[in-house]
């Protein structure tokens, strides 16, 4: 009986790595692809795709399987970079690792793997996955603390046919521990942070060249200023640090960023009161279901607004496209741009792009 082939998305980082070892454990013949998204130099000079192919080399090579080197960094910037940067421009704080994964991971990539041969695709995803009757659910990972499916919650049911997520049942240390058992020369490589196209650089500095910047004042609620802010784009909503306003109204309690107003290019803060950054309701648009069709009327499930945040009470009401999504408790900082994300007990149930924010 012939073996089924897998293509595993190799990144140069361990989850991956073992992602792969796994799947050969299990009897698939095994082909490592690496993309290339981002062809930009780092702040250093050095352009960190290469240090991770050459980790792809060294993985490929111990586990005795072949594998490619794919570039589709035109495709990223046409899909991904192109709307991160709109995104900002408009004010907003967009998330391009989620369309990453719908537009890159699950789309070119996969129609590559496909043309590789592939029976199943699989990544380092720390997120589980199940194919029943006909559909495709999205399932939370073991690891709690790493858990991605936030990360995946715009992919598009269709897309998870054939996908595996090897890690589903393992925790990061228990991935860590098998790269070391098997000598993989990536065991204790550090993971990376970040959005991946900017890496370890400054922020700041990577924006600039992009987007100029629009220096502007900085202003309480009450219209009092008290500071100038560096442009809009390099803030976000219930940020502490960076404000450059310490020593103002004594050293008692922080600043907080409150709200942007583009048209008239004002940061407005808030000195210790933190009551000013809590909503009651969101609106999310662009929304996707994955392995779920919103009822008529009203439901209930949980949700996050950022990646690393506990699930949170809602009760949402799908029409004309959009989600109306009423929170149980009121939540900090949720920030137009970002996702609403879904959940039951075990499953992501898909998610949208915040658009407004209810005080």
């Amino acid at each position: 009986m012939q073996k089924k082939t897998a293509v595993v998305g190799l990144s140069g980082g361990v989850d991956s790595s073992v992602a792969a070892l796994l799947l050969k454990e299990q009897g698939y013949n095994v082909i490592g692809l690496f993309m290339l998204n981002w062809e930009e130099e780092g702040e250093n000079g050095a352009c960190t795709a290469e240090e991770d192919f050459s980790d792809v080399k060294r993985v490929c090579a111990a586990l005795s399987i072949p594998y490619y080197s794919v570039n589709f960094a035109k495709q990223y910037y046409d899909r991904v970079f192109a709307y991160f940067l709109k995104e900002y421009r408009a004010g907003r704080t967009p998330n391009p690792d989620v369309l990453c994964n719908r537009e890159i991971k699950f789309g070119p990539f996969r129609e590559y793997a496909e043309h590789l041969g592939a029976d199943v695709i699989a990544t380092g995803h720390y997120c589980g996955i199940a194919h029943e009757g006909g559909r495709n659910y999205l399932l939370k990972a073991k690891d709690t603390g790493k858990d991605q499916t936030y990360f995946l919650n715009q992919v598009r049911e269709s897309q998870l046919d054939k996908v595996e997520f090897p890690l589903s049942g393992l925790t990061k240390a228990e991935v860590r521990a098998i790269a070391e058992k098997n000598g993989l020369s990536n065991a204790k490589k550090k993971d990376s942070t970040g959005i991946c196209f900017i890496g370890e650089r400054n922020f700041r500095n990577f924006l600039k060249t992009y987007i100029p910047a629009q220096p502007g004042e900085i202003r309480t609620l009450s219209g009092e200023r008290v500071g100038e802010h560096e442009g809009l784009m390099y803030y976000t909503l219930g940020q502490r640090k960076g404000l450059g306003l310490g020593g103002m109204h004594g050293e008692d309690g922080r600043w907080f960023v409150i709200k942007k107003d583009l048209p008239n290019n004002i940061l407005y803060v808030s000195h210790g009161d933190e009551s000013p950054l809590y909503s009651f309701s969101c609106t999310a648009e662009e929304c996707n279901f994955i392995g779920f069709e919103p009822p008529a009327g009203e439901f209930e499930c949980t949700a996050k607004f950022r990646y690393r945040q506990s699930e949170q009470r809602v009760r949402v009401k799908f029409c004309g496209g959009k989600m109306e999504i009423e929170f149980a408790e009121k939540q900090r900082a949720v920030t137009e741009g970002q996702y609403a994300v879904l959940y039951d007990e075990k499953r992501c149930l898909g998610g949208g792009v915040i658009t407004d924010v209810k005080y």
